[in-house]
């Protein structure tokens, strides 16, 4: 069985390119296909051969200030070759500009900056669109099904034990284990739930230990899930889960063109999968207006679609954070539990002021003891200036208590900061 993707002839878009890579490529060339536009491609470089992708009559532009303007194109694809810290400030204009961006997943591996960028495109209404296709998959729906009728004791195969996940790579250093990682935990929070403990099996953070990396999770639900990277000469991902009488299994090629296999005792199911095509439907639907229907769909014949929701950017930031607590478990040899926390301005705002007013508590003991010796020194000396200065330290400790409380007030001046699409991302950790 085959997988295709219909659009009708009347919701072309116009595409930019900000940079490029093998998942934006995947996109550009379903673009190509559909007769989509590439209105011009904007901080490639001439060596990479990703860029071959994009027609040689496609304008270039090296930098990236001629996608603010948005008459230029409707959305704009994000690629990670060659990524620098120009691109990054790139994005960021982009995405204050209110501008809708398809990325490849992940830009940076860091959590701090994927907030920053979810922060801002709460404020600017902008749409950040994760490439992140393979939960679209009806394999995938169709295992979450299986592991949520298995963990209430309904599923034919009796109750779901365990699921395992093994992740074949040719390039097994750090960073390829940690991006590709920061993509699989997108299907393990939408397999088994977002996880409450992270743990790792490894001899400390070296490229021995990176090579065959295995990572557990666990959530509220109790399942164990574990994600072991190893070497393999076809790239991709496999899926096992095991319940009390036998195990199903999907195999997830990395090479886009094939087709992905369900295997359960004797039976087996092919179904092929377009992932650019599939982001270009998720990129399409949120660059249509509200009132104008968009004539998309997945369609796999004879396969019943599990309907899970396209990632959202809360959910590519939380699997960046996730990917960079590995590292902390490795070098600590330990467990992380996980906690929840709001990012946004009101709760970096509240988080602020709890910190300063420790700072003021603290500071007001010290100003305590110093005006008292100070005091106690300018009286034995007979220095009056001295000794009034050090006599006015209550008036101070006052006037900054006074000016913190007032403080208190500004969120209800300026306004509580928009809260963003779906659930508060849960981040943080702690050992």
């Amino acid at each position: 069985m085959t997988g295709t993707t219909s659009t009708t002839g009347t919701d072309r878009m116009k595409l930019g390119i900000l940079g490029i890579d093998p998942r934006i490529a995947q996109a550009v060339a379903a673009a190509t296909q559909r007769g989509d536009t590439i209105a011009i491609a904007c901080d490639l470089r001439a060596d990479d051969p990703t860029a071959a992708a994009i027609g040689p009559d496609v304008p270039r532009d090296p930098s990236w200030e001629a996608l603010l303007d948005p008459r230029t194109c409707d959305a704009i694809l994000v690629g990670t070759e060659g990524w620098s810290e120009r691109r990054a400030e790139g994005v960021r204009a982009l995405v204050q500009a209110g501008r809708t961006l398809l990325v490849s997943h992940p830009l940076e591996l860091s959590m701090l900056w994927a907030y920053e960028l979810d922060m801002i495109r709460t404020d600017s209404g902008a749409r950040l669109v994760p490439f992140l296709p393979e939960r679209l998959h009806p394999f995938i729906g169709r295992l979450r099904s299986r592991i949520e009728a298995g963990l209430a004791g309904a599923a034919p195969a009796g109750t779901v034990e365990t699921v395992m996940m093994e992740r074949r790579l040719t390039d097994r250093s750090r960073a390829a284990v940690l991006t590709t990682l920061a993509r699989d935990i997108d299907l393990v929070r939408a397999l088994t739930g977002d996880p409450s403990r992270l743990s790792t099996l490894g001899g400390g953070d070296t490229e021995s230990t990176w090579g065959s990396l295995a990572v557990g999770f666990s959530g509220p639900a109790h399942l164990p899930v574990r994600w072991q990277a190893g070497r393999g000469q076809q790239p991709g991902l496999r899926i096992t889960v095991t319940a009390a009488d036998g195990a199903c299994t999907v195999d997830v090629p990395e090479e886009p063109g094939l087709p992905w296999t369900w295997t359960e005792g004797t039976h087996v199911e092919t179904v092929g999968f377009d992932p650019g095509g599939m982001m270009l439907d998720q990129l399409r639907r949120q660059t249509a207006a509200p009132s104008q229907p968009v004539s998309v769909g997945h369609h796999m014949a004879g396969i019943l679609v599990e309907h899970i929701p396209a990632a959202t950017w809360p959910d590519a930031a939380r699997a960046v954070e996730l990917a960079e607590t590995v590292p902390r478990s490795l070098a600590k040899g330990r467990s992380i539990d996980l906690h929840q926390e709001e990012f946004s301005e009101i709760g970096t705002f509240r988080g602020t002021m709890a910190s300063l007013g420790c700072g003021l508590v603290l500071g007001a003991l010290a100003l305590l003891v110093i005006a008292t010796l100070v005091g106690g020194v300018a009286r034995a000396a007979g220095w009056g200036f001295a000794e009034r200065i050090a006599g006015a330290w209550p008036r101070i400790v006052l006037a900054a208590l006074g000016l913190f409380l007032a403080l208190q007030l500004l969120p209800l001046l300026v306004g509580s900061a928009r809260r963003p699409d779906g659930p508060p991302p849960p981040t943080g950790g702690r050992e």
